[in-house]
């Protein structure tokens, strides 16, 4: 480019990537907007305890853990395990023990976030 003038191809080169990656970053965001929306009314519909707290819990990031419902939620050990606990008999998280911790792992989150964008 330097060497030859050819600032128009960099630039469009350039260009044509930021907006691959513009795409898959809407594209992402659209996949975790609908999960979202599946988990709220899945747990809604099966849980006395659903909430809009617990939901953007759950989605804050690819994993919770029973510390952060006591923190976020307010409600007591006990609650939050039984709560993370029954969510993930559905399948909606999954339980992973790390050392001394439970780890409940968002399924769709997840693999939304690790699913490579290819073109």
């Amino acid at each position: 480019m330097r060497d030859e003038g050819a600032w128009e191809e960099w630039l469009l080169y350039v260009l044509d990537g930021i907006e691959t990656t513009a795409r898959h970053s809407i594209e992402k965001i659209g996949s975790i907007a609908a999960a979202l929306m599946t988990c709220k009314h899945e747990i809604r519909d099966r849980f006395k305890f659903y909430s809009q707290d617990l939901i953007n819990n759950l989605f804050s990031h690819p994993y919770t853990k029973i510390e952060f419902l006591v923190r976020e939620l307010g409600v007591s050990r006990i609650t939050a395990s039984k709560y993370l606990d029954a969510i993930a008999e559905t399948g909606i998280l999954r339980k992973e023990k790390v050392g001394r911790n439970n780890y409940y792992i968002n399924v769709a989150l997840f693999g939304i976030l690790s699913r490579e964008n290819l073109p």
